[in-house]
C-alpha cells in the first residue's frame, strides 16, 4: 500500500488525536418522529443495545447514510434483514406498518409522515488532540409518491445540531439552504454525492475511498468467512502486477525501437553528408542575395529622401498661394459687410415708407391660420365625444341648439336619478341604525 487508509496524526498534542463520533442526531428518520433524537457517543466506544425493534438499526442506518451512497447501502442489514425490507424512502416517510389493499388484493406501506415534512441526519466529529469539529449532515424531502427522496448535503467546521440549525426556518426548504451558507456552511445538491465525499474525506483526514468501503463492509457484519480473503479484499488497495509486467515488456520493446531507430538515423547522417556541402553553398548565394537586397532597400531610401525635399518646395510654394487667397478673402469680407450696411439701411427706408404693414399682415394671415387649426381641432373633439355619447353628429346650427336642448333634459334626469339614490342610502342607513339593538331616549 502506498498510503495508509486514515491519515497519520501527531502524538504530541494532549487529549486524543483523530476524529470520532461525538454525537448522532436524527429528526423525522424512521420511526424516531416529530422531535429530534440524539445519541451521545462522546468519542467513546459505544454500545447501543435494545429490544427488537426499538429503532438500532434505524441509527446504524443514519449513521451509514452520512457517509456512503445509497446505492451501496444495505438498509437494516444489522438485523439480517432483507435488503429491500428497508429503503431511503421508508426511513423518509417513516413506515411503520402494511394494510392491504382490497381493490388489487396487495399489501401498501403506512408511514408516519406526508410530503410535507422533511427528515434530518446529522453527525458531530470531533479531533480532541487539534481541537477541530466537523459537522455532516443531509436533509431529505419527498416530493413525488414514489421514487427516493430528493436531499441535499452539508458539511461545515463548526458544531451544528439540528434543533439550533435545521428548524424554525418556514415551510420552504430554500430558506433553510441561504441560513446555512449564511453560517459558513458549505452545500451540495442532490447529484453531487461524490463532491459532498470528496469534502468528508478532506475535512476527517480520510486520504483513501478504501476507508470507507471497509466502513460499509464492517459496520453491520455478522460474520466473517475467510479472514484472509477479506483483507486483500477490503482493507489493501488493490495490486494488478500483469499491468506492472506488461508495462516493463511494452518498456523493453519502446527501447528496443529507440536504438534501432538511432542506428537507422546514424546511416541517414551519413547518407545526407552530400546534401549538407549543398546547403552550405545554398546558405552562401542566401546571404549574397541578402545583401543585394539591402543596397536595393537603401536605394529606396534616396528616393523617399529625395522626394521628400522636392514635396517640401511644392509646400512652401503652395503655402505663399494660400497667403494670397487669404487677403483676398479679407478684401471681400470688407466689402460683404459694406453690402450688409447698405442693405439695412435700404430695410429701414423701406419701413420709414410704409413697409411695416406689409409685415403686420403678413403676422395677422399667420395667426388666422392658427386660430382656423384650433378651431378644427375642437371640432374633431367635439363630433368624437358626441359619438361616444351615442348621439347624432351635428352638422349645423339647428343641430347643434337641438343637441344642447337633449344634453340639458339628459341632465335633469340624471340629476333626479341622484336625487332618488340618496334618498334610498339614507333610508338604508337608516334602518341599519334602528337594527342595531340599541335605543335613545330623549333627555328629560
Amino acid at each position: 500500500m502506498s498510503e495508509a487508509l486514515f491519515s497519520a496524526i501527531g502524538l504530541d498534542p494532549p487529549g486524543r488525536a483523530g476524529y470520532r463520533l461525538a454525537q448522532l442526531e436524527v429528526f423525522n428518520w424512521g420511526t424516531f418522529d416529530r422531535r429530534v433524537w440524539r445519541l451521545l457517543a462522546q468519542g467513546e466506544t459505544t454500545l447501543l443495545t435494545g429490544d427488537i425493534g426499538s429503532g438500532k438499526s434505524t441509527l446504524v442506518d443514519a449513521l451509514t447514510t452520512l457517509l456512503l451512497p445509497a446505492n451501496k447501502i444495505s438498509y437494516n442489514k444489522a438485523a439480517g434483514a432483507d435488503t429491500k425490507e428497508r429503503t431511503l424512502r421508508s426511513y423518509v416517510e417513516g413506515h411503520y406498518k402494511s394494510e392491504s389493499v382490497e381493490s388489487t388484493g396487495s399489501s401498501r406501506p403506512v408511514g408516519l409522515r406526508d410530503r410535507s415534512s422533511y427528515s434530518v441526519v446529522l453527525g458531530v466529529f470531533v479531533n480532541e488532540g487539534y481541537d477541530e469539529t466537523v459537522t455532516v449532515a443531509q436533509v431529505f424531502h419527498q416530493k413525488e409518491t414514489t421514487g427516493q427522496p430528493d436531499r441535499f448535503y452539508v458539511t461545515s467546521t463548526k458544531n451544528l445540531s439540528v434543533e439550533a440549525d435545521f428548524t424554525d426556518f418556514g415551510a420552504d426548504l430554500t430558506a433553510l439552504r441561504a441560513r446555512l451558507r449564511a453560517g459558513g456552511a458549505t452545500l451540495f445538491n442532490h447529484g453531487e454525492f461524490p463532491k459532498y465525499a470528496t469534502q468528508v474525506r478532506r475535512l476527517l483526514g480520510i486520504r483513501s475511498e478504501q476507508a470507507l468501503e471497509l466502513f460499509h463492509q464492517t459496520v453491520s457484519m455478522k460474520s466473517v468467512g475467510n479472514l484472509n480473503e477479506f483483507v486483500r479484499s477490503h482493507m489493501l488497495e488493490p495490486v494488478d502486477a500483469t499491468d506492472r509486467i506488461r508495462g516493463i515488456v511494452e518498456h523493453f520493446e519502446n527501447l528496443t525501437k529507440a536504438h534501432d531507430a538511432v542506428r537507422r538515423a546514424r546511416d541517414q547522417l551519413e547518407a545526407l553528408m552530400p546534401l549538407v556541402a549543398t546547403a552550405d553553398r545554398y546558405d552562401a548565394a542566401l546571404e549574397r542575395r541578402t545583401a543585394a537586397e539591402g543596397q536595393r532597400n537603401a536605394v529606396r531610401l534616396f528616393v523617399a529622401e529625395l522626394r521628400a525635399r522636392l514635396l517640401a518646395a511644392e509646400i512652401d510654394r503652395h503655402e505663399a498661394d494660400r497667403a494670397v487667397a487669404v487677403a483676398e478673402a479679407t478684401t471681400v469680407g470688407a466689402r460683404r459687410d459694406q453690402l450688409t450696411l447698405a442693405r439695412e439701411a435700404l430695410v429701414d427706408a423701406r419701413a420709414r415708407a410704409g413697409g411695416n404693414r406689409v409685415n403686420e399682415l403678413e403676422r395677422e394671415a399667420g395667426d388666422a391660420r392658427q386660430q382656423a387649426e384650433e378651431r378644427r381641432v375642437r371640432r374633431v373633439g367635439f363630433d368624437d365625444r358626441v359619438v361616444r355619447a351615442g348621439l347624432a353628429p351635428v352638422t349645423d346650427l339647428t343641430g347643434f341648439a337641438a343637441l344642447a336642448a337633449q344634453l340639458a333634459e339628459g341632465r335633469q334626469g340624471l340629476e333626479r336619478a341622484t336625487a332618488d339614490l340618496d334618498d334610498r342610502l339614507a333610508d338604508d342607513r337608516t334602518g341599519a341604525g334602528a337594527g342595531n339593538g340599541r335605543s335613545r331616549r330623549p333627555a328629560r
